[in-house]
């Protein structure tokens, strides 16, 4: 019988690096959850235990820091691919270098109407985040991108139904003509190349994501996520694919006939589980190869 190693990387997951510019008295927040892996030739690390071609996993937490500072931090995707470059030139047994980078964003407090200069609320409209992997070396190099938001807790009262399923006799959920329909949605989008304005593309996706949540009339969420993800393609050509996974947070009608009460679709109990998991992935005919774009990306078609 031969045994041998299979997949495998290791890096530093989740550094919390938090940058605030103090260029003047207005100051700038940024706020990350950082993590990184690196991925090649480190057989000898596992099956002897040399880690001479071992960059350590502090090193990595160290450089993510230092980088905060010495090339400051703009759009996450420009420091993800800046730090998957430098560990792929720093470590020459490594093959690909996979970056995560979530965002958490805050707004001012508004004081007088104005939002103050220096302090801030966590704001809850989901995080941005995105993947980074990079591979090979000089004219060699290859970088996909993929980027998203997550955490996007999105809820209609009414414009959906849910009727004409499949039954058989362990069907009890009955049919609906007006039902609310919630989710907290993860979406991921990749790049068809990297020459993309990141933030301006971030805020017209999310924009338009939760427009079309709202304006479609949904017979079901697997209707209403190829819609959002068709309206992303449509308008944005930097765009591949997008892939969504939405829990359907259920919300169900509570009898309150025994109190002598009606109910016309008003009261409902929010049920946080189990709950419909609906998974989908929107391509149009001719996005470039995906690659490594979707590596150790979890939960996902």
């Amino acid at each position: 019988m031969a045994i041998h190693l299979g997949a495998n990387q290791y890096g530093k997951a989740e550094s919390r690096v938090v940058r605030i510019y103090r260029d003047s008295p207005r100051h700038q927040i940024r706020d990350l959850n950082v993590s990184s892996a690196l991925r090649g030739d480190f057989e000898d690390a596992h099956t002897t235990g040399d880690q001479a071609d071992v960059l350590p996993t502090d090193t990595q937490k160290n450089t993510a820091f230092a980088f905060a500072k010495e090339k400051g931090v703009g759009a996450i995707e420009d420091f993800a691919l800046t730090l998957g470059g430098h560990f792929i030139d720093s470590a020459p047994a490594a093959e690909g270098a996979r970056i995560e980078v979530e965002e958490y964003s805050w707004e001012r407090i508004p004081v007088d109407g104005e939002g103050h200069d220096h302090s801030f609320v966590r704001a809850g409209s989901g995080v941005r985040t995105t993947v980074v992997n990079v591979e090979g070396r000089g004219d060699e190099r290859r970088a996909y991108v993929v980027s998203g938001i997550k955490d996007l807790v999105v809820l209609k009262s009414t414009g959906s139904e849910f009727h004409g399923f499949l039954k058989d006799r362990y069907t009890t959920l009955p049919e609906t003509n007006d039902r609310i329909l919630a989710t907290s949605l993860v979406a991921r989008w990749r790049y068809d190349h990297a020459g993309v304005d990141w933030d301006k593309s971030y805020d017209e996706i999310k924009a338009l994501l939760l427009e079309q949540f709202a304006t479609i009339h949904s017979l079901a969420l697997q209707q209403t996520l190829y819609g959002m993800g068709e309206a992303v393609l449509e308008r944005h050509p930097e765009v591949a694919e997008i892939r969504f996974s939405a829990p359907n947070k259920h919300h169900f009608l509570v009898d309150l006939s025994p109190f002598g009460l009606e109910n016309p679709n008003e009261v409902f109990i929010a049920a946080d589980r189990p709950y419909g998991l609906i998974e989908a992935t929107v391509v149009r005919d001719d996005a470039s190869d995906a690659g490594s774009a979707w590596h150790a990306v979890p939960g996902f078609v």
